[in-house]
């Protein structure tokens, strides 16, 4: 009944659990407020998309333990790896520092394995036996024929070593300068004709350009290892310089003014400039170049790449430099 404060459960005892309260005092309020976000899926440990994610996490672990080159690159590792048999053995014979040696098993044994194997344990690096699927991720998917080796990152020579090359040799300087040639396939089939045509180097600037990475190790067949690249800030100066040390520049590109095959140029000390498939020689390089020069083709419509041009370029001139002999 109204007014009867003291029936039974009306009010509560003295040292009771609770206590007693009067008002609501913000108690309502404090019950509503949030306990922050929802964590993601993925992070609360009994969710389906979290267990995908632990088994992925423990699936790459595990191929890790398999692949040094992957592991070396997750630390930051700039080493290069070099696959197939005859850039792995002109590799060694040029005396590039090996780190790790790779070979499948049960590999075909004929005389470059042999070798392979032979200069690879002078060396003291590791060698490791690989399945054919540990090869292809370690190579990135190359053809790597059964070998590969781990290097250090490729050291590039200054422009005057060149010209030291080339008064070692007792020859006229030969120098190959690329404009713009951004594919290491490219630059590899370079230095491929650069070593059978007797250049004493090839020059490529730091940017917008191919380095001496494992593709271009792979196109070159080895040719990586006894022709020097030097690697300069600006190819304008640098031939420019070429051109203040004696050195006649040639830029190779189509619609030349002069016909390639009878270069008056070609038994003087040289810089053969080769410009990019699509663009070219860029305006301030050709600008440097002595003479412009162009390989007759059989269709205006057609261009070569970088690589085939500098092989039949360099042909030319060696070809014109034994006629003067």
């Amino acid at each position: 009944m109204a007014g009867n404060s003291r029936r039974r459960g009306a009010t509560r005892k003295p040292g009771s659990k609770k206590g007693s309260r009067v008002g609501t005092g913000g108690h309502g309020r404090r019950a509503l407020e949030g306990k922050g976000p929802t964590p993601k899926a993925e992070e609360r440990e009994y969710h389906p998309a979290a267990k995908r994610k632990a088994a992925a996490e423990r699936k790459a672990e595990k191929q890790s333990k398999g692949a040094p080159r992957r592991m070396a690159r997750a630390r930051g590792d700039q080493s290069e790896i070099i696959a197939g048999r005859n850039a792995v053995l002109e590799a060694l014979r040029a005396g590039v520092p090996v780190q790790t040696a790779w070979f499948a098993h049960r590999i075909e044994a004929d005389e470059r394995t042999r070798e392979i194997v032979a200069l690879a344990g002078d060396t003291g690096a590791p060698m490791l036996e690989a399945s054919r699927t540990d090869l292809d991720r370690i190579t990135g998917g190359a053809v790597h024929q059964g070998v590969a080796i781990q290097v250090p990152p490729y050291e590039y020579a200054e422009p005057e070593d060149l010209l030291d090359a080339a008064e070692a040799s007792g020859r006229p300087a030969l120098v190959v300068a690329l404009d713009g040639v951004t594919d290491p396939r490219n630059l590899g089939a370079v230095l491929r004709s650069a070593g059978a045509f007797g250049a004493h180097g090839v020059l490529v600037p730091e940017r917008r350009s191919a380095g001496v990475t494992a593709a271009a190790w792979k196109v070159s067949a080895g040719a990586a290892a006894r022709v020097p690249v030097a690697r300069v800030t600006n190819l304008v100066r640098a031939i420019e310089d070429f051109r203040k040390a004696g050195l006649f520049v040639v830029g190779l590109d189509a619609g030349g003014e002069a016909a390639l095959d009878t270069l008056a140029f070609a038994p003087d000390p040289l810089v053969l400039v080769v410009g990019s498939e699509g663009k070219g020689l860029s305006r301030l390089v050709a600008q440097k170049c002595d003479v412009i020069a162009s390989i007759p083709i059989a269709s205006t419509v057609e261009s070569l790449n970088a690589g085939v041009a500098t092989g039949i370029a360099l042909y030319e001139v060696a070809r014109l430099r034994r006629a003067q002999d």
